[in-house]
């Protein structure tokens, strides 16, 4: 008989985990509310175990109901950390200064660092001016009791080496570097802001041609190669103006091309500001059973943002729930932010 030398394949447990979470919030009349949910915390809170907040989260999908269907007049918009190569590249480089600052002093006192550290950061600076403790909180019979969920901070030396003083600053995802104090009293640096700074720029000019690149006529072409195969017509010279003059600068803003003075990252201080739309529903007396569904997605460090506008003379309330997607990390389909 032949020898069976198949082996069984062992597949990964998926570990049990919370997949529906509901949020309930009321919008007083004629206003506008903007609140951030951090599904770490969430996730934290609603499964008795850390998570930490460097994930990139998977959402099946949103459904929101609402109290009542007369009176619905308004909007709902979920915003998220951008799905960029550059949210991603300045995520992990500020990641890895803010590890490097805390080894090097941990290096003699290891024994305290403290079990949950963890690489916590601001959406924008609306969610930082309004701080952690405004974070919306999962609903059961009663609303969730929060935990310690503290901002990380960034240490920054200034001025001389004595007598050493230094900023606390702590961290936005998204926007201009040094917003304001937040709710912490600390003012905050930006991920992309810093990003784009400590990064070099476009030429200005690609291909820096030199100035003869389209001398290719006449008795003594500066550019003999090109005028080596010229057929006495004037097509080799036009078509070389065309490469040197057109297409040469790179297709965004950058600082020092000629009309920019700073840096011009998406999602910074200057180029598309802000956080990434990821949906936008209206709320009408016309919405079928008072169910409004907003799509799933991916979440950059699980941080999602509502912004509810209630047109209406009554206040709303909004049973949100939200649909996660099952998977290896713990129970979710989630990845490290360094695989972004």
């Amino acid at each position: 008989m032949a020898r069976n030398n198949n082996k069984m394949v062992k597949r990964r447990k998926i570990e049990p985990a919370v997949m529906t979470v509901q949020l309930n919030l009321n919008i007083p009349a004629t206003s506008t509310v903007t609140r951030t949910l951090d599904l770490s915390q969430v996730a934290s809170l609603l499964n008795r175990r850390f998570y930490r907040q460097g994930l990139n989260w998977a959402v099946g999908g949103f459904k929101m109901l609402s109290s009542t269907v007369s009176p619905l007049n308004g909007s709902v918009r979920i915003d998220k950390l951008p799905q960029t190569w550059v949210m991603s590249n300045a995520w992990h480089k500020s990641f890895a200064h803010w590890q490097e600052m805390n080894n090097n002093a941990l290096a003699e006192s290891e024994s305290v660092r403290p079990r949950f550290l963890d690489f916590k950061i601001y959406a924008n600076a609306t969610h930082h001016t309004a701080g952690y403790g405004d974070n919306l909180l999962p609903v059961a019979t009663t609303m969730a009791i929060p935990g310690e969920w503290e901002a990380s901070k960034m240490v920054i030396p200034i001025g001389a080496a004595s007598p050493g003083n230094t900023a606390d600053r702590e961290i936005l995802a998204v926007g201009a570097n040094y917003p304001g104090p937040g709710f912490s009293g600390l003012d905050a640096v930006s991920l992309i802001e810093g990003y784009a700074a400590s990064r070099g720029l476009p030429n200005v000019l690609d291909p820096n041609a030199p100035s003869d690149a389209d001398d290719a006529t006449g008795f003594n072409p500066g550019n003999w190669l090109a005028a080596t195969f010229s057929e006495g017509t004037d097509q080799t010279q036009d078509v070389l103006e065309f490469m040197i003059s057109e297409n040469n600068i790179a297709p965004y803003p950058f600082e020092n091309d000629g009309v920019n003075l700073d840096t011009m990252y998406p999602g910074g201080a200057n180029q598309l500001v802000g956080l990434q739309t990821h949906d936008l529903e209206f709320t009408t007396g016309t919405t079928i059973g008072a169910t409004t569904r907003l799509k799933g997605g991916l979440f950059p460090c699980g941080l999602v943002q509502f912004t509810f506008a209630n047109n209406a003379e009554t206040s709303v309330t909004h049973d949100i729930l939200i649909d996660l997607v099952p998977g290896s990390h713990r129970g979710y389909l989630a990845e490290p932010m360094q695989d972004m």
